[in-house]
């Protein structure tokens, strides 16, 4: 995998994927509205940068509920996202299940991208190949 970092903090490291040509995040630890919110549109931000469509985001190690954050995701940063070029969001559920509600909670109220839920990561990356 050739994956180069653009940003990385105790939230959240993001890398851009040249072999699969979208972005990465790995997401750490407990999160709060805050920490997700900022994390949310650094990624924002490398995705404008970087010009893809894609990303695949894992929550595998993030070990919180963070519910406040996720009406706001669902209609305003995921919408933001779709308007800078995102098509497809592979989602890579934490097993916290608190953490599993507050995605779940954000996906409804998203309308688009198209994002879809996988509990394992070379799954979700199999499906974002295929789109």
């Amino acid at each position: 995998m050739a994956l180069r970092l653009l940003h990385q903090d105790e939230y959240i490291s993001i890398y851009f994927d040249y072999g699969n040509d979208w972005l990465y995040a790995d997401w750490t630890g407990d999160q709060t509205g805050e920490s997700v919110k900022a994390s949310a549109l650094r990624m924002l931000e490398l995705l404008r940068q970087e010009q893809c469509h894609k990303v695949l985001n894992d929550n595998r190690r993030v070990t919180s509920m963070w519910l406040d954050a996720s009406e706001w995701g669902g209609k305003e940063w995921f919408p933001a996202m779709a308007e800078a070029g995102l098509q497809y969001f592979a989602w890579i559920y934490s097993p916290n299940v608190y953490s599993r509600l507050s995605t779940d909670l954000t996906l409804e109220h998203t309308t688009r991208p198209v994002v879809l839920t996988f509990d394992n990561p070379e799954t979700a990356a199999s499906w974002l190949r295929q789109m």
